[in-house]
């Protein structure tokens, strides 16, 4: 999918995958995202996913995608971001997967496979050989997602400090 520019379309290919359009976000796409994010999370945050679209939604190398159900005057059920970069301590470039939310009512039906699929094919499209994400250790679904999806542990360990333990030795 080069430059968020192009949409692609599945028709369904199993009983259970339903036909899916997954497209570049548009504007009129944010107040979707943040009532499926906010179904998944039980957070309404209206002010950080417009930034993501300011981020994301329209730049080379970022990607902010929707799936849209053709079946259902193109409501949005589905979404993710994702950007490549290196990171610190020596990771080469990659994609990296930020966010990943399915309408609770539409999943088990591939929508998140799709939109997956989308990005890692947007990320191979772009030289990347690689994709990472990070979740929390207790976050089982998108645990169990992303593992159906091939991913397993990387190379890297994440280290965090409480920062109300005081100041630093």
């Amino acid at each position: 999918m080069p430059d968020n520019g192009a949409q692609s379309q599945n028709g369904a290919s199993g009983d259970s995958i339903a036909p899916v359009v997954v497209r570049p976000a548009r504007l009129e796409d944010v107040p979707a995202v943040i009532a499926i994010d906010a179904r998944n999370t039980g957070m309404e945050k209206p002010d950080y996913w417009q930034e993501t679209f300011d981020r994301f939604g329209r730049r080379s190398g970022r990607y902010f995608l929707v799936a849209e159900d053709p079946q259902a005057d193109g409501a949005v059920f589905g979404f993710i971001t994702g950007e490549i970069r290196a990171w610190e301590f020596g990771s080469p470039p990659c994609g990296w997967v930020f966010a990943l939310g399915v309408d609770p009512d539409a999943r088990l039906r591939g929508v998140g496979s799709r939109l997956f699929c989308e990005i890692c094919d947007a990320f191979s499209k772009a030289g990347m050989d690689k994709v990472r994400t990070m979740l929390a250790r207790d976050d089982r679904l998108n645990m169990a997602f992303f593992r159906s999806q091939g991913m397993m542990g990387g190379p890297f360990i994440q280290l965090e400090k409480p920062l109300t333990e005081g100041k630093c030795p």
